[in-house]
């Protein structure tokens, strides 16, 4: 064996180096390679997993954007149905008011009509008995001998009626 200088043994390094080359195969083989496909493994796993909830995060927004959009479309509806309600209540209301605006003009028409024939009853009569009176007034007057004596008994017998 050769000694190099500082006491170096030339073939104690080659073994050295040859055990550290089969340290560290063997170990490549028996824990990097199964280490690796393990971590790789791994990796692909939590890939896919990572895959799989963007895919249930973008289908569960596409969900809530369509049920947004149903629930915007629900709300137009509504809106829009509560102002054909209102239009049909003011309408509705528009329609009674007129109603009743005719109902009043034809009580009122009514009423006056009434008031006209009644008035003219009243002349009637009241003209009937002015000529029953002045009737019985000439009558009486051609039969007594004083006729102011007459008109006077005739006044207050009027006046009595009156008073009752």
């Amino acid at each position: 064996m050769t000694n190099l200088p500082l006491n170096i043994d030339l073939q104690q390094i080659l073994l050295h180096w040859m055990n550290l080359a089969i340290l560290t195969g063997g170990l490549y083989f028996l824990l990097y390679k199964p280490v690796k496909a393990f971590i790789a493994k791994r990796e692909d796993y939590y890939r896919e997993r990572e895959k799989e909830a963007a895919g249930k995060l973008a289908e569960a927004e596409r969900i809530h954007a369509a049920y947004q959009a149903k629930m915007d479309a629900a709300d137009d509806e509504i809106h829009q149905a509560k102002l054909k309600a209102q239009e049909a209540a003011q309408q509705s209301a528009e329609e009674q008011l007129n109603q009743a605006r005719t109902m009043a003009q034809q009580l009122l028409v009514h009423a006056r009509t009434e008031a006209e024939h009644d008035k003219e009853q009243i002349l009637r009569s009241s003209q009937r008995e002015l000529r029953k009176l002045a009737a019985e007034a000439t009558k009486k007057l051609a039969m007594e001998k004083d006729p102011f004596d007459h008109f006077l008994d005739l006044a207050e017998e009027g006046a009595k009626h009156e008073e009752c």
